[in-house]
């Protein structure tokens, strides 16, 4: 029996996928197996997974069904005492796991471990950004703000999935937060603070698409619903964070217009969101946007992963 089950949900995601899965097969840590569960893809995934060589990669074929689905089924299938999570554009450090199993051994009360992840674009090029989630121990009321983890950096143990359920189907973008939010009421959380993932930042990434977010607020709402009371006063900050992050969505997109109004809802929610850095940040970036158009605004973008880069080469974390 593999020690971890790697579940990589795959939906015509041949462009990055070859890359993702040799970055496991490079992993110092080798008693797993890999779970690419082809969620009702149209390109050459079936003939490329017949000629892979590695008897630990097991390709299943599904209806496209979403991402929550196609990870359920994973978990369904998987074999081992640990579950990983990756998506099928981002990649992992190559000593990630052997790095995860090694603290969850020594932590045996610690039901999910997470890592800090590093930002690369669509060709796998740095962006200078290093981001570390704070979300660690008694989490729920930091998870509750705002989703601080990402899937591709998590590995839970499995009897932690048994006690808390499937990932949520009827949810399109928020299904890994409300997870964590599940597991952190039950377990203590831990993080790794090194960047052991590289998340991909590329246009046909489902959080780019603000639209269907937006329709997934509903999900802080439902959150909020079976918890004790005095949770309740977190909700208008999670409001508040889920905000921010519509409004810097859209303002990838070039849309000006809603990521000032999501700007603006974020504050009447969370009103001392106002001087945060986050939104600062955003305001700063709106009037850039404003003054050098959708075209200024990328080369300004380019400018800044280019200075980010350069201190992350100076000062490594």
């Amino acid at each position: 029996m593999p020690k971890v089950s790697i579940i990589i949900p795959a939906y015509n995601a041949m462009t990055y996928l070859p890359e993702t899965l040799k970055s496991i097969l490079f992993q110092t840590f080798t008693d797993f197996e890999v779970l690419i569960i082809n969620d009702g893809s149209t390109d050459n995934i079936v003939q490329w997974a017949s000629e892979l060589p590695d008897p630990r990669v097991r390709l299943i074929v599904q209806e496209n069904q979403g991402v929550a689905t196609a990870r359920n089924t994973g978990i369904e299938r998987a074999k081992g005492k640990y579950i990983a999570f990756l998506d099928a554009d981002d990649l992992w450090e190559p000593t990630k796991l052997e790095k995860q199993v090694h603290y969850l051994k020594n932590h045996p009360e610690v039901g999910l471990l997470h890592t800090s992840m590093m930002l690369i674009d669509f060709q796998g090029n740095s962006l200078g950004r290093i981001i570390t989630s704070n979300a660690e121990g008694n989490a729920l009321k930091k998870l509750l703000e705002k989703n601080t983890i990402v899937t591709s950096s998590v590995i839970v143990r499995s009897y932690c999935l048994q006690k808390v359920g499937k990932f949520n189907s009827n949810l399109r973008s928020s299904e890994d937060w409300d997870m964590w939010i599940r597991i952190a009421t039950n377990y203590p959380l831990a993080v790794i603070k090194e960047p052991l993932v590289y998340y991909r930042q590329h246009n046909n990434n489902m959080t780019k698409n603000w639209q269907i977010l937006e329709q997934d607020l509903v999900t802080i709402e439902n959150l909020f619903q079976s918890l004790q009371r005095e949770l309740l006063y977190l909700k208008n900050r999670s409001y508040g964070y889920a905000s921010i992050y519509l409004a810097w969505k859209a303002l990838h997109n070039g849309d000006r217009q809603h990521a000032t109004y999501f700007r603006n809802n974020a504050i009447a929610y969370y009103p001392q969101l106002r001087y945060s850095p986050w939104c600062i940040r955003l305001s700063i970036a709106i009037a850039i946007m404003q003054w050098l158009g959708f075209d200024g605004f990328s080369r300004v973008l380019v400018i800044i992963y280019a200075f980010r880069r350069r201190i992350v080469s100076i000062f490594p974390q």
